[in-house]
């Protein structure tokens, strides 16, 4: 994980915020029925581990392959948009 990165995620991770759908958006992307709970550890492990994040437009794409996710998140108020199967 370069320096970059490693600030990118410190940035992320306190700031991290959900909204009521992004948690069934994410159960259904996922086709998972995890707990508001399980669904924001597998976020913030996901981020505090990621392979890569990438910055394009306002938002961050966040990778994580053991997990086999990938993140969305917006940019500018770090709210979680959707999680996709890699």
């Amino acid at each position: 994980m370069s320096k970059s990165n490693s600030s990118t995620i410190n940035s992320i991770l306190p700031n991290l915020c959900y909204t009521p759908l992004v948690y069934e958006r994410i159960n259904k992307k996922l086709a998972n029925n995890l707990t508001q709970a399980e669904i924001e550890k597998l976020i913030y492990e996901s981020v505090k581990y990621a392979d890569s994040i990438e910055k394009h437009g306002k938002n961050y794409y966040v990778n994580n392959l053991s997990s086999h996710i990938s993140i969305t998140i917006n940019s500018n108020n770090f709210r979680v948009i959707t999680v996709n199967k890699l």
